[in-house]
């Protein structure tokens, strides 16, 4: 289920990147861009390669400038996937790192955020991080959920949705192919009670919306298009 398409063009990671700060939220190193004067937090799940990708840090500016107060907390624990370890391969490093724990931590971190006094919360995953949001979903411990090129997820969990769900996927994907994107819509569409938006990116690949290439003006704005979408929902729920 974990193909090489999930680790594609890896981020040079860099602990310095972003216009916000690291602080420990909760206990976890998280990166923390925006103002919490704004009482409506957006949770960030980064992908196999973690909170110091500057892609995704970039993302969370652009999300933070629009209002709101975002994190993204090291839920890897100081321990990204690393692509050319050949005694650690993606399943190896999976049993370490499980989205189940990573859910499990992103409890705690909506637990801090309302106790700073946040008052609605919405979160964004990515490839690994979809699959956390998720659960989320399931459990309506947020007001809106955006999954992007998701990995893991099952239709399952898509039943389970209890939050309005945007779902941002790739034509070409291993991990979750137009044909599942596809179904997942169909058991959207039959919740009138959950509102949801299903949409999915021609030639873009898994991963395009935090692993682009920043000098391919086509990837950029492919990105740049996803991430308009992923916050005209937020914006729309979370407030």
């Amino acid at each position: 289920m974990s193909g090489p398409q999930c680790c594609s063009n890896p981020p040079t990671l860099n602990p310095a990147s972003g216009g916000g700060h690291v602080e420990d939220l909760a206990g976890f190193n998280t990166y923390v861009a925006g103002s919490l004067h704004s009482k409506l937090a957006v949770l960030l799940i980064s992908d196999i390669y973690g909170y110091q990708a500057p892609n995704l840090r970039k993302l969370a500016d652009k999300v933070a400038a629009a209002g709101f107060y975002v994190v993204v907390p090291d839920f890897l624990y100081g321990d990204p996937y690393v692509p050319d370890k050949p005694d650690r391969p993606l399943a190896v490093w999976l049993k370490d790192h499980g989205p189940d724990k990573g859910f499990e931590d992103a409890k705690i971190i909506i637990d801090a955020l309302k106790s700073k006094g946040v008052s609605s919360i919405g979160a964004a995953g990515f490839c690994w991080g979809a699959k956390v949001v998720a659960g989320l979903a399931k459990y309506a411990l947020i007001q809106a959920a955006v999954m992007l090129h998701p990995s893991f997820v099952t239709l399952d969990d898509i039943k389970g949705v209890k939050v309005p769900m945007s779902i941002l996927g790739a034509e070409i994907d291993q991990m979750s192919p137009p044909s599942l994107v596809k179904q997942f819509e169909e058991i959207l569409s039959a919740k009138p009670e959950v509102d949801s938006f299903v949409k999915i990116f021609p030639k873009c690949a898994h991963g395009w919306t935090v692993r682009y290439n920043v000098d391919d003006s086509q990837a950029v704005s492919s990105a740049n298009e996803a991430h308009q979408d992923m916050l005209e929902w937020l914006t729309k729920y979370v407030k």
